[in-house]
């Protein structure tokens, strides 16, 4: 977003990656019994309990809360990815409804991981992104592949994935490179990293998405550059979950900006992106490209963003020419509403997480 003003506008934002399902977690999510150490346990303690215990009303109530507070925020693409292991089918039409209720346009596909219930977790996840991309109709929604990250699947699973995104002609969006156990996993498995593993079994079609990249390194980038791929800096995930800083990310052309499940702020996630990427020697014409570069990705899955837009000091937001802000307020849906629905259906999710 750009400066305030009633005449100002400006285009509206997009985030790159995140994960819309954790709109409910700053509504009082339990802290786990133990503090994490590492970034494994991060996700084992807090993330994958939260996903593990969504259910339809859980998350629809998370992501019609995430994505009218984006839109709030003057955000009008939201690239999604999605994972409710005991709630998979059907689950990526409970996103796509709330999102062309509030009218904001989304980009999801479930996640694919082997995490929990092994190949056939996989396959479920798989399946859901074909019947999503074969089913959806909503005109502000558009399908993807997912897969969850290279340390949780298999070589079978990453070939399937790609084949699929093939067939469907859509990316593939995969966590690359978020925290070192990513590579030293696919080490293990004879590669030299992640992204390497991605490319060698097929599961990278052009377009596709690589979120975080903080352990890729300059050569590495360079590949993903060449390619076709996007990818995403999420600052201050990577911040919170202390897993580093990507300096490499400054050998792509390709860099865009994502918040991996904190708030659609984009504003705020530029100006963590400047202080985190400045105190690490960056400089700060690279820095301000990665946020122009999301509306490049939001093109390439949208066609054009002409009709998305900003006004009135934020105020007045616009989505594919018609205005879903107004006075600050969701013109389709009540954020009242959708806050107090929220509030509730949180309580029963911590209720499971516990």
């Amino acid at each position: 977003m750009g400066p305030a003003g009633d005449h100002d506008r400006w285009p509206g934002a997009v985030n790159a990656h995140t994960h819309v399902y954790s709109g409910l977690s700053s509504l009082g999510m339990p802290r786990p019994a133990e503090q994490p150490r590492s970034f494994l346990e991060i996700l084992e303690r807090i993330w994958w309990r939260l996903d593990r215990a969504l259910d339809e009303k859980s998350l629809f109530a998370a992501a019609r809360l995430y994505l009218g507070e984006a839109l709030l925020s003057g955000t009008t693409v939201i690239v999604d990815h999605h994972e409710s292991p005991s709630f998979i089918d059907g689950s990526l039409d409970v996103i796509a409804d709330a999102a062309q209720e509030v009218g904001i346009r989304l980009a999801t596909g479930y996640g694919a991981t082997e995490r929990n219930g092994g190949r056939g977790e996989a396959r479920a996840g798989l399946a859901e992104c074909r019947r999503f991309a074969r089913e959806n109709r909503r005109p502000l929604v558009r399908a993807l592949v997912g897969l969850h990250a290279s340390f949780t699947v298999s070589d079978e699973t990453i070939r399937e994935a790609g084949d699929l995104a093939r067939e469907l002609a859509c990316p593939v969006h995969v966590h690359a490179g978020e925290d070192r156990l990513d590579v030293d996993d696919a080490r293990r498995r004879g590669h030299r990293g992640p992204l390497e593993r991605l490319r060698v079994l097929g599961g990278l079609p052009p377009g596709s998405i690589l979120a975080h990249a903080v352990h890729l390194d300059a050569r590495q980038v360079a590949a993903a550059d060449a390619a076709d791929c996007f990818l995403v800096q999420n600052p201050r995930s990577n911040e919170a979950n202390r897993v580093g800083y990507p300096p490499a990310l400054a050998r792509s052309r390709r860099v865009a900006l994502g918040t991996d499940g904190f708030p659609a702020d984009m504003a705020a996630e530029r100006a963590a992106l400047l202080r985190i990427g400045l105190a690490h020697g960056e400089a700060a014409d690279v820095l301000d490209a990665r946020a122009r570069w999301g509306r490049a990705l939001g093109e390439a899955l949208f066609g054009s963003l002409a009709g998305d837009a900003v006004t009135c000091g934020g105020r007045r937001v616009a989505v594919a020419g018609e205005v879903v802000v107004e006075d600050g307020r969701l013109v389709r849906a009540d954020i009242d509403e959708i806050r107090a629905r929220a509030r509730e259906e949180a309580r029963r999710l911590f209720a499971r997480m516990a």
